[in-house]
């Protein structure tokens, strides 16, 4: 089975993908800085799947690591997570954006390059459309200059990569665009565990249910929606891991540079989120209602009928398993992975 180079392995996404990959039969292999992420992750995928990894700490920015990395493996394709992704941090220090996302991945396909590993899939956002664009998003929509320096940072590689595989025909690439990605493994061992404030809603709702928070800030509720909060498309991280095998297996059979948006295809409200999560797991979430946020738009969804007539994917969780599985999650790891 393929031999697979997993960078940011250890982070959210990345631990539930490595324990997909691993279930799946794949030899993964996890590049990882841990500067936002936690090496128990992957104790917890190895002891959730019975299989080893290997981990190696390293930064994507350091090539010299990278080609150690790429000699000692016999590496098939890479699944590039690696990255930092707070919005409000990258409108603050852009240079580290710019520097971590951007540079990073130049170093990371360059490695690959000297290596002959031409497979790649590369984790994306819906960030990168135009927020004139109307929901749901399909992947011919246009994308446009976004609001934030994380989204730049995703549209700008989206483009190197789209490049590049264009003078190269050995490339094979797949996009990734993500919408919201919620919940946890149902094990409850593995799940979101950010640092300092979360930036994104679930986390948030989680940690005030947990009493780590004191409330919830609601981010505007005067939005042209179904009860005046934003509306976006929240997708359960398995279902997203298993996304990535998907385009990993067209890629390998595939040339060239492909986008797919990974979403469920339907909005859900921030206080829809909020109701249904104290519905379904019966606990009440403290909230306020805060000004709006600059960048955000109303409504923000996917069209993914792409995804999964050319994947073969389908997503299989729908929003109460996404909030049961987050609380399990939060509940059994009240402090993240620094319990």
């Amino acid at each position: 089975m393929a031999n697979i180079l997993v960078t940011g392995g250890a982070g959210y996404i990345g631990s539930h993908t490595c324990l997909e990959l691993l279930n799946a039969g794949y030899d993964v292999v996890v590049y990882d800085n841990l500067s936002n992420s936690a090496q128990e992750s992957l104790n917890r995928v190895e002891s959730l799947t019975g299989k080893k990894l290997t981990f190696i700490q390293g930064d994507i920015r350091d090539s010299v690591a990278l080609d150690s990395v790429f000699a000692e493996h016999q590496i098939d394709a890479v699944i590039h997570f690696a990255g930092l992704k707070a919005v409000g941090e990258s409108q603050q220090v852009p240079l580290t954006y710019f520097d971590n996302n951007i540079a990073g991945s130049i170093q990371l396909v360059q490695a690959m390059q000297r290596a002959q590993v031409f497979n790649l899939v590369f984790s994306s956002s819906a960030t990168v459309y135009d927020e004139a664009n109307v929901s749901p998003l399909n992947e011919d929509m246009p994308t446009g200059m976004p609001s934030n320096n994380y989204g730049y940072t995703k549209l700008i590689v989206e483009q190197l990569l789209q490049k590049l595989s264009l003078s190269d025909q050995r490339w094979s690439i797949a996009l990734l665009r993500y919408f919201n990605p919620v919940g946890a493994h149902q094990s409850g061992q593995i799940g979101e565990d950010p640092q300092g404030i979360p930036n994104n809603l679930m986390p948030f709702v989680t940690q005030v249910a947990v009493g780590r928070r004191e409330k919830l800030s609601i981010f505007g509720d005067d939005y042209d929606t179904v009860d005046g909060t934003g509306v976006r498309d929240y997708i359960h991280v398995v279902d997203l891991a298993n996304a990535h095998l998907c385009a990993l297996q067209n890629r390998l059979n595939h040339n060239g540079c492909r986008a797919w948006n990974i979403g469920t295809g339907k909005g859900k409200s921030v206080l829809q989120v909020k109701n249904t999560f104290e519905q379904v797991n019966g606990v009440k979430v403290a909230f306020e209602i805060s000004p709006r946020r600059e960048g955000d738009v109303a409504t923000s969804f996917a069209n993914n009928v792409r995804a999964i007539e050319e994947l073969n994917w389908t997503p299989k969780y729908n929003l109460e398993d996404m909030l049961k599985d987050s609380w399990r999650w939060q509940q059994q790891n009240p402090n993240g992975y620094r319990d």
